[in-house]
């Protein structure tokens, strides 16, 4: 046996995601590896172990136990195979590209709300929109869709543009990490968008096209038509397991590490419902790695109101429905906007519209006790014409 990194290992392309979750369910309530990848002499991954092979490659290890033309018996943690690696950090912050870039930005941090802690209840809330480019946790899926695009040969010779449906920042991040590829972007804003995020999109060098249809995922059959029309490649945040990945071998790992290095383990965690990537990621990796000790709250707009970056349950979502969501609670535009002004008022962040119905969410469960961490999607600057006309403000 010996460790390979798995850079150097060749397999065949990652199956859907709902095929590798067995095996992921099982490295995560073990932590630990019992048998070696087969490969053969050129290192390719042998058949009988290409779904584990890659359940350990979405968890994010840098190594993988190998063992040419047979399989042998070990017993190895995932920190054994760099498991952690992946939260390094840049102390400098000096960085050549934008990949550099965005991992210079992890883990965002995690900040105490001593507005909504007290007593035997503890706050906490992780700051997604301290990533680089769109101030949003849609940064990490724009980068790491276009990387896993580019890895798995789904840019191919002659394609250039990227096709996206967005609610502004998915379409951001694109344009951003996009222009360091030299690939050009066309992002469609549904109409009930802020009409500011025209201009920063055309600012980012993209192409923006208005659709009349009300929510970013009632596009994706025009964004698909138009993208075979023209040879671009429909990255597709609704249905891309790039989405999920992510968020399962960055995000919650890196909230699971934070939380052990100040000593607390989360009675919940509460986070938005949109494509449903990160909240299905980090119930997936939570629940199994601590069962139900912790809940995952999923929080959506109510029925007939509108909050950027959010959907219903029913408007479809694919993460969703392959993990456990304890509670989803339904927060108005009204009750976000209260939550955002309570915490950027009394906390001084600026969260977004998103942040502020997860606040909604939290005070609306009926037992809080305990730490309740809040993923913060969001900044509020994109948002200004939301409250113009606001009355709570």
């Amino acid at each position: 046996m010996k460790l390979v990194p798995i850079e150097d290992v060749r397999s065949l392309p990652r199956p859907p995601i709902g095929e590798l979750l067995d095996e992921a369910i099982k490295l995560l309530r073990t932590c630990r590896v019992t048998e070696t990848i087969q490969l053969d002499e050129g290192y390719n991954v042998c058949l009988a172990d290409y779904k584990r092979f890659h359940a350990l490659k979405i968890l994010g290890v840098r190594f993988i136990p190998a063992s040419i033309n047979c399989r042998e018996r070990v017993d190895l943690s995932l920190e054994d195979l760099g498991f952690r690696e992946d939260l390094d950090f840049n102390p400098m912050k000096v960085c050549r590209n934008h990949t550099e870039l965005i991992k210079a930005c992890w883990p965002t941090p995690l900040i105490r709300l001593n507005s909504l802690s007290s007593g035997s209840r503890e706050v906490w809330a992780k700051l997604e929109y301290l990533n680089p480019f769109s101030n949003s946790i849609k940064d990490r899926i724009g980068w790491y869709m276009i990387i896993d695009a580019l890895e798995n040969g789904r840019i191919l010779h002659g394609t250039r543009s990227i096709y996206e449906a967005s609610s502004t920042n998915t379409g951001i991040a694109l344009s951003c990490i996009g222009k360091s590829l030299n690939l050009k972007t066309r992002i469609y804003l549904p109409r009930t968008v802020q009409r500011c995020s025209d201009i920063y999109l055309r600012l980012l060098g993209s192409e923006v096209i208005r659709v009349q249809e009300q929510l970013t995922v009632e596009a994706i059959n025009l964004v698909r038509q138009d993208s075979i029309r023209d040879n671009a490649l429909h990255i597709d945040q609704f249905e891309n397991d790039a989405n999920f990945i992510c968020h399962l071998r960055y995000t919650s790992k890196e909230l699971d590490y934070q939380l052990k290095s100040i000593g607390l383990k989360p009675r919940r965690i509460i986070c938005a419902l949109g494509t449903s990537g990160h909240a299905s990621a980090i119930s997936f990796y939570f629940k199994n790695r601590y069962g139900d000790e912790v809940e995952v709250v999923g929080v959506q707009p109510a029925n007939d109101e509108t909050i950027p970056g959010m959907r219903r349950v029913e408007t479809g979502m694919k993460w969703i429905h392959y993990v456990k969501i304890d509670h989803v609670v339904d927060v108005t535009r009204r009750e976000a906007i209260e939550g955002l002004t309570k915490v950027s008022s009394m906390d001084g962040l600026p969260i977004g519209l998103s942040s502020g119905a997860i606040i909604a969410g939290l005070e609306k469960l009926s037992e809080r006790d305990g730490v309740s961490v809040l993923v913060f999607p969001d900044h509020f600057y994109k948002y200004a014409e939301a409250f113009l006309n606001c009355t709570q403000l």
